[in-house]
């Protein structure tokens, strides 16, 4: 199937340009608006990851926009460079929220995207991102994290935490605890949301990701690509947004 491909750029009060990555189905149009999903990369920022996993979302029907929170276009496959550059924008919270809300104001003001029907997905600190996005009550229908970091910003709320939730985990994560997971399960519960979890046996940290062997043996870090695990979640969450969002 063919898609539309374009870049979005949102420039901050700080006049730092955030370098988006757009992708429409081909039939998107004006006048033929899509459903839509905002895409949280992981630390590296928008490698080809992250840029794959917006053209495949447009090839099955979203419109999807893998989002710069970094800015200018920074990406690494250096783990050091991607923990200092993560590590700056967790410690300023709000703003990688205004920045995460920015890029998806400009991503629903473009025509061809469907506002009403928003979804969001994220992987490793773009879990987080997504996750913190709905606790901050934007109107997102549905979240799905892979591997993701479930710590909050600010715990969800009832009535605040708008999303269905998903999440894919995998049990041999060493970065990210179960124990994390089973916390994130029970801030869920108590705010009212209707969710799902899903443990992967053998899949570890970045189990989504085809590079993170790769990455792993560069950086000396415990990554793993697991292809069974990476079809079964992909092909969850597929389903899981066409049932919220079409």
């Amino acid at each position: 199937m063919s898609i539309q491909i374009r870049e979005l750029i949102s420039t901050t009060h700080e006049s730092i340009e955030l370098k988006s990555y757009v992708c429409l189905p081909e039939d998107a149009s004006d006048d033929k608006p899509v459903p839509a999903i905002l895409v949280a990369p992981e630390w590296w920022g928008v490698v080809e990851h992250p840029r794959k996993v917006t053209e495949r979302l447009a090839e099955a029907g979203f419109a999807a926009v893998a989002m710069d929170v970094y800015g200018e276009g920074k990406l690494t496959t250096d783990a050091a460079q991607a923990n200092e550059w993560m590590t700056q924008m967790l410690a300023e919270p709000s703003l990688l929220m205004a920045r995460c809300e920015l890029i998806m104001k400009d991503f629903c003001d473009l025509l061809s995207v469907d506002e009403h029907k928003l979804g969001a997905i994220g992987f490793c600190f773009g879990g987080k991102i997504v996750l913190d996005m709905a606790r901050q009550g934007l109107p997102i229908k549905a979240v799905a994290t892979f591997h993701g970091n479930p710590t909050p910003f600010q715990p969800a709320q009832k009535g605040q935490f708008h999303a269905n939730g998903l999440v894919a985990h995998g049990l041999a994560d060493t970065m990210v605890a179960v124990e994390a997971v089973e916390g994130l399960k029970q801030e869920l519960h108590s705010a009212g949301v209707s969710y799902d979890v899903d443990y992967y046996k053998d899949a570890k940290h970045g189990f989504t990701n085809p590079d993170a062997d790769k990455r792993a043996a560069e950086n000396h870090v415990d990554l793993g690509y697991n292809a069974e695990a990476a079809k079964l979640s992909w092909d969850k969450m597929i389903g899981f947004m066409q049932e919220n969002l079409v």
